[in-house]
């Protein structure tokens, strides 16, 4: 059983109440808090109150993001995880001291690891200019992760695939359908966001909306992922159309059958599916430089 964590739950309630910040943040961030208070009870010896928390040191927190670090962090959820640590103690009347985040090693684009994928998504609709914003801009990225999806594609689905179920329909390039698996998770952002949606949702009409309630604008994604892209410290490449490739080499890397990805993509021609087989071999080539002792 859990222990409480008081001054977690007050800040997550300040965050929902005072900052509006969506649900999906809201526990993020509350579970960031528990980590921290957590993580230093233990590295302490001893319970953490308000008022020990303005003595946190950059060390504390170097140790804190190590042991984060045997969870799989990547970079950008490190940042990420930074980010919320500096939050929380801000509300707590903390000082938090000066750390430089994560460093991303320059080089060649690969795949945008799982973990930062949620890390991207959460930064985005963090930023959000309202909660229904944010559930929409969180809905969209898992949905193009999870189903890989092209930008256009998603912005051209319509309300009509209302109620979902554990399939989608999609018309991809030169008006191919394609019918695409729907994890629970993205089930469950789409929901969310649609329950919050302001505008009406006509079968006809577009299921994702502007701030004002016409077609979302792929350009308005692509921005907010331009944005939240620089605070997390990743490339350029990370684009939306990077959590598609992603989608792709992590399924080839788990055994995907080619010409399964092919119908998942919508390629006309296997060939355009064969580039994450050299994708996967470049991932695969740097964890065995990585790792092996005579690389």
């Amino acid at each position: 059983m859990e222990l409480p964590f008081p001054l977690a739950e007050d800040w997550a309630a300040h965050l929902a109440r005072d900052r509006r910040r969506s649900e999906h943040t809201v526990r993020a961030y509350r579970a960031t808090a528990v980590r921290l208070l957590r993580f230093l009870g233990e590295h302490w010896g001893g319970v953490v109150t308000q008022e020990a928390l303005g003595g946190v040191s950059a060390a504390d927190l170097r140790a804190f993001l190590a042991w984060r670090r045997t969870d799989g962090l990547g970079n950008a959820s490190a940042a990420r995880e930074l980010s919320a640590v500096r939050g929380f103690l801000a509300f707590a009347g903390a000082d938090a001291p000066r750390l430089r985040g994560p460093k991303v090693a320059k080089g060649v684009p690969r795949p945008v690891a799982p973990a930062d994928v949620l890390a991207l998504a959460g930064e985005v609709a963090d930023d959000a200019s309202a909660p229904w914003i944010g559930a929409r801009d969180w809905a969209v990225l898992l949905l193009l992760y999870g189903a890989g999806l092209r930008i256009g594609e998603a912005m051209a689905l319509t309300a009509s695939v209302l109620p979902l179920g554990e399939t989608l329909t999609v018309t991809g390039k030169r008006a191919k359908t394609r019918v695409v698996p729907l994890l629970p998770q993205v089930r469950t952002a789409i929901d969310d966001y649609v329950a919050q949606v302001p505008w009406r949702l006509d079968r006809d009409a577009a299921l994702f909306r502007g701030a004002r309630g016409g077609t979302l604008s792929a350009g308005v994604v692509r921005a907010a992922v331009q944005r939240a892209r620089a605070g997390l410290g990743l490339g350029e490449r990370t684009t939306p159309h990077a959590l598609r490739h992603s989608f792709a080499t992590h399924l080839l890397g788990r055994g995907a059958d080619l010409r399964a990805l092919q119908e998942l993509l919508g390629h006309a021609s296997l060939s355009s599916t064969q580039v994450y087989t050299s994708v996967d071999a470049a991932h695969l080539l740097d964890v065995y430089r990585n790792a092996h002792p005579r690389a």
